[in-house]
C-alpha cells in the first residue's frame, strides 16, 4: 500500500498538474492576458451567472392539425391516381377540419377503402386508435377526420423534432451550453446564456423555414391576382416584390422540389452584384429532379416560397444542373445568414410561438458569483484550520489535496466545455466540504492502529488499507445519487449533478491516493518512530 514506484509518482504529479494548469484560464477575466490564454478552454457560465436570453415556445396545434390536413389531402390525389383501374374522383374538400371526396364510380368504393387505410396510418401509439377515421356517406362519399389519438401522436413526433431544429439553428450560432428542454405536451423552453441579441434569437427560431419549389402560372390575369382568384389546379401566395405591382402571384399547385432535399445553405455574395445571396445544394434525388423539371420548363418561371411567401420568382433561362442553386431576394448579410442556418438545420413541423421572454442581466449573476467564492472560500478556510489543528502533518497533507482538488475540479470542468450555474456553485461548495471525509476515516483509523500498538507503518498501511472500503461505498453510493439526478434531472438539477459527480471523482483520488503518496514518501524518508495524529 505504501510502495510507490517512481514512475507512479510522476505520473501522479504530471495528471495534477495538468488539470490544475486547465482551471488557470478559467480564472483570467475575459478580454485579459494573451490572446493563446483567452482561446483556451474555460468554464462557461449558465444564464443565472452570465445573464442571457429566456424563451417559453408554445406549438400551433390548430396549425399542425391544418397541416396534416392538407398533406393528407396531396396524399390522397397521388394515391388515387396510382395503379390500374385508376380510381376516379372529385374535387377534395378540406372545410370543416376534415377531407371529404366524392367517387366518380361508386363501384369502387371497397377499393378506395383499402388505398385510404394504407396511407392513414395504423394505430396511434399504445391508444389502439387509428390516426384518421374513415366513414362513407351516401355510398359514394367519403369523410376523413382525424383522431384525438392521431392528433397527439402527431404533436408528440412534431414537438421532438422541433426541438432538435431549435437546437441546431442555436448551435449554429455559435453560443455555448444552451438549454432547450421540453415542457408539457407543447412547449419548449430555450436558455442561451450570455448572447446580447434576443431580438435575432426570436426571429431564427420562429422562422418556419419552410422551403417550396412552385412552376409559375403564367395563365393567371392581373384581374384574378387582385382579386386572389386561382385559375383551376393553381394556387394565390404574396409576392411583395412582385414586379407586376400586384403583391400576389399564381402558382401551379403541384410541389416541384421542398427544403427536405436540401443538404446544404451557405450565405454567398453574387458574382455580379455582390448582393447577399443563399446558395443551396440538393441531395441527389433532389439536383435530379430540380435538373429534369428545369430541362422541361425551359423559358418559363418557377417560384421560391418560404413560409408560404414566395421570396423569388426567376426565369429558367437555360436547365440547372449539378444540384446547386441560389436564392436570391432582398437579403441582408445577417437576413440572407439567418435563412441558411434555418435551412441548414431544417424546417420546423410546426409553428412556434414566443408566449413568454425575458432577458437576464449579468448583475445578478456577478452577485452570485461573488457570494460563491466568497461561501466556497470560507468552507476552505474552515476545513483548512480544523484539519490543521485536528491531525498537524496528516492534517497538512490532507489540506493540500483540498486546494488542489477546487483547481482539478474547474480543470475538469473546463475540458469538458462545462456549464457552471447557481446550483453547481452550491455542489461545488459541498464538495469542498465533504472532500476531506476520506481523510478523516483514514487518520481516525490510523490512530485506532496505534492505539493498539502497531508500529508507524503498520498503522499507516492498515489505516489506509482498510479505510479505504469504507470511502468506496460511501462515494458510490453518493455517485449513484448524482447519477440518478444527472440522468432524471434537467437545468439546475443537472448541473448541480455534474458538479458533484466530478468533485466525487476528483475528491477520491486526491484525499486518497495524493495524501497516501505523500505519506509514503515521507516515510519512506524520515522513518519516523512515532507520530502526532
Amino acid at each position: 500500500m505504501l510502495d510507490f514506484p517512481r514512475w507512479k509518482v510522476w505520473s501522479i504529479w504530471a495528471l495534477l498538474a495538468a488539470l490544475v494548469a486547465l482551471s488557470v484560464p478559467s480564472f483570467v477575466p475575459e478580454g485579459r492576458g494573451p490572446a493563446w490564454l483567452q482561446r483556451a478552454p474555460k468554464i462557461n457560465f449558465g444564464l443565472d451567472l452570465a445573464g442571457g436570453s429566456y424563451l417559453l415556445l408554445e406549438a400551433d396545434v390548430n396549425d399542425l392539425a391544418a397541416t396534416r390536413l392538407e398533406a393528407m389531402r396531396d396524399q390522397i390525389q397521388a394515391e388515387m391516381r396510382r395503379g390500374t383501374p385508376r380510381i376516379g374522383i372529385g374535387d377534395i374538400s378540406t372545410r370543416g377540419g376534415q377531407i371529404s371526396f366524392l367517387l366518380r364510380d361508386p363501384s369502387q368504393v371497397d377499393a378506395a377503402r383499402e388505398k385510404l387505410l394504407s396511407i392513414t396510418g395504423g394505430g396511434a401509439g399504445m391508444s389502439g386508435q387509428r390516426e384518421w377515421d374513415i366513414q362513407v356517406v351516401d355510398s359514394s362519399r367519403f369523410v376523413l377526420k382525424q383522431t384525438q389519438a392521431g392528433l397527439a401522436q402527431a404533436i408528440e413526433t412534431a414537438m421532438g423534432d422541433a426541438t432538435e431544429v431549435v437546437r441546431r439553428r442555436i448551435d449554429a450560432l455559435g453560443t455555448r451550453e444552451p438549454t432547450i428542454i421540453r415542457q408539457g405536451s407543447n412547449r419548449i423552453v430555450v436558455q442561451v446564456p450570455g448572447l446580447k441579441d434576443p431580438a435575432g434569437l426570436k426571429a431564427l427560431i420562429g422562422k418556419t423555414a419552410k422551403l417550396d419549389f412552385k412552376l409559375v402560372d403564367d395563365t393567371a390575369t392581373i384581374q384574378q391576382l387582385q382579386q386572389r382568384q386561382a385559375p383551376a389546379g393553381s394556387i394565390i401566395l404574396p409576392y411583395p416584390t412582385n414586379p407586376q405591382g400586384v403583391p400576389f402571384i399564381a402558382l401551379k399547385r403541384q410541389t416541384i422540389l421542398t427544403g427536405d432535399q436540401i443538404t446544404d445553405a451557405q450565405q454567398t455574395f453574387d458574382q455580379q452584384t455582390n448582393a447577399p445571396q443563399v446558395a443551396l445544394t440538393f441531395n441527389g434525388p433532389g439536383g435530379t429532379r430540380f435538373a429534369r423539371v428545369t430541362q422541361e420548363n425551359a423559358g418559363k418561371q418557377f417560384a421560391i416560397i418560404l413560409d408560404n411567401q414566395v421570396i423569388s420568382a426567376p426565369s429558367i433561362n437555360e436547365p440547372i444542373l449539378g444540384g446547386r442553386a441560389s436564392i436570391f431576394g432582398n437579403f441582408t448579410v445577417e437576413s440572407a445568414n439567418e435563412l441558411a442556418i434555418a435551412l441548414r438545420s431544417g424546417k420546423l413541423p410546426v409553428d412556434l410561438k414566443i408566449v413568454e421572454e425575458s432577458t437576464v442581466g449579468p448583475d445578478l449573476g456577478a452577485d452570485s458569483i461573488r457570494a460563491g467564492i466568497l461561501a466556497s472560500a470560507v468552507a476552505v478556510v474552515l476545513v483548512v484550520a480544523f484539519m490543521l489543528v485536528t491531525y498537524g502533518r496528516f492534517g497538512a497533507y490532507a489540506n493540500l489535496a483540498v486546494v488542489i482538488n477546487v483547481f482539478v475540479i474547474v480543470g475538469v470542468l473546463a475540458l469538458i466545455n462545462g456549464t457552471l450555474t447557481l446550483p453547481g456553485i452550491a455542489g461545488f461548495v459541498l464538495t469542498i466540504g465533504t472532500a476531506v471525509d476520506a481523510n478523516v476515516l483514514i487518520n481516525e483509523r490510523i490512530r485506532e492502529e496505534r492505539r493498539r500498538g502497531r508500529s508507524v507503518v503498520q498503522a499507516v498501511e492498515l489505516g489506509y488499507k482498510e479505510a479505504s472500503r469504507t470511502i468506496f461505498e460511501a462515494n458510490v453510493t453518493h455517485a449513484i445519487s448524482g447519477i440518478i439526478m444527472f440522468v432524471l434531472g434537467s437545468g439546475p438539477v443537472k448541473g448541480f449533478a455534474v458538479v458533484l459527480l466530478i468533485g466525487i471523482a476528483t475528491s477520491v483520488f486526491t484525499a486518497v491516493t495524493f495524501t497516501r503518496m505523500l505519506v509514503a514518501l515521507w516515510v519512506r524518508r524520515t522513518k519516523p518512530k512515532t507520530i502526532n495524529i
